[in-house]
């Protein structure tokens, strides 16, 4: 997909306005775990990386070290839009990209600012998206599903779903 694509600039619309993703990564043992962590980024960069700044303490720092396999979803259920990506970890040792992402609510965390020992910048390059977009209102959304209950077919027309494969 390209950077500049109508389905890359729907990916970004969808996730920039949600604080929070869910990252999940595999543990030691194999089973999936999930930590809610704030998305830094100001745009959808040509690399199509997310950024999060992490604790290098943490057994997350860890897992990632060891296998960078990752989800990142994202829900915004007022706005009924859902946005699910698959990529791989890394981690940058960059200051100035670290200052560039800084934020006040980071300083929360991180109380040593951009040079804190502790903080660790983590990015995801995304590899794989879906998502589904519902544009129409609750009520018409209820009417349909009323319908398809009704003549005992599936709602259609719903929304948009499209998955988006990035390299």
């Amino acid at each position: 997909m390209h950077p500049n694509s109508p389905a890359h600039d729907t990916l970004w619309k969808l996730i920039k306005d949600i604080r929070f993703g869910m990252l999940t990564h595999r543990t030691a043992t194999g089973i999936l775990h999930a930590h809610p962590l704030t998305t830094q980024n100001k745009n959808l960069d040509t690399k199509a990386e997310l950024y999060f700044f992490i604790s290098q303490k943490g057994e997350l720092y860890e897992r990632l070290l060891t296998d960078g396999e990752v989800n990142v979803s994202y829900a915004d259920p007022d706005e009924d839009s859902y946005v699910s990506l698959s990529g791989q970890a890394r981690f940058v040792d960059d200051p100035a990209q670290k200052e560039a992402l800084w934020t006040p609510m980071a300083e929360a965390w991180f109380p040593g600012g951009v040079s804190d020992p502790d903080l660790a910048l983590l990015a995801v390059r995304i590899r794989h998206a879906e998502y589904w977009d519902v544009d129409e209102s609750k009520m018409v959304q209820l009417y349909k599903m009323a319908k398809a209950a009704i003549t005992g077919e599936q709602p259609r027309d719903l929304g948009e779903h499209k998955e988006l494969t990035l390299n």
